[in-house]
């Protein structure tokens, strides 16, 4: 038998057989969260990842083009460009984007918060910030001491995330409900409209996932 034919039938089976796992192989259609730049170039919507020089097209698959209303909202569709974190699937050159989770004009890239972070909150008048995740809460108030709580996982409810903690003299009740939540001063949108009730004060907010 001639080796270099039995080389060649050899390496056509191989990639017969390659070929065939990669059909076979199920698409992963999970979405998952795609952080980066977006702007709006004649009908179509550029996204562009952080820290990456590739770039995809946008296809919004969200119930009544919310995605394209929440961005438009922001000035996409005028040529401003966002900062944006999307839900969605990512098939070849392809970003199919299904909810927004925070959306900034001019905003900087940001990356996955990790084991360090979960979640994100802030709001104004009064002043506040709070991040959670890894070991703790942490709440933090213009003019005011800094609140550390012990961090235990979110509960999600329909539409409805909760945290309740207390440590020392400090009780701290967190409610996230799941509707868009505009902050003029930060330029955004967020996916979540907060509410926090520290010792009877009340502080209102938008929160983002992290």
């Amino acid at each position: 038998m001639n080796i270099r034919h039995s080389f060649s039938a050899l390496a056509a089976i191989l990639l017969a057989t390659a070929l065939h796992a990669e059909e076979a192989k199920p698409v992963d259609t999970t979405p998952r969260m795609a952080y980066g730049l977006m702007l709006k170039q004649g009908d179509k919507l550029i996204f562009s990842p952080c820290r990456d020089r590739s770039y995809a097209y946008v296809e919004d698959v969200s119930a009544d083009g919310s995605v394209t209303k929440v961005l438009n909202s922001l000035g996409l569709d005028v040529g401003k460009r966002l900062y944006v974190e999307l839900l969605g699937v990512l098939e070849g050159a392809q970003l199919k984007a299904s909810s927004v989770n925070m959306a900034r004009i001019e905003g900087r890239c940001q990356m996955p918060g990790g084991k360090e972070e979960s979640w994100r909150a802030a709001g104004n008048d009064p002043a506040w910030a709070l991040v959670a995740g890894s070991e703790y809460v942490q709440l933090q108030r213009y003019g005011k001491p800094e609140v550390v709580l012990p961090y235990t996982e979110f509960r999600t409810e329909g539409n409805l995330t909760r945290y309740d903690g207390a440590k020392d003299n400090n009780k701290l009740s967190v409610r996230f409900e799941k509707t868009l939540c505009r902050d003029t001063a930060a330029n955004g949108v967020f996916a979540w409209t907060a509410t926090l009730d520290l010792n009877g004060q009340i502080l209102k907010g938008c929160a983002w996932a992290r």
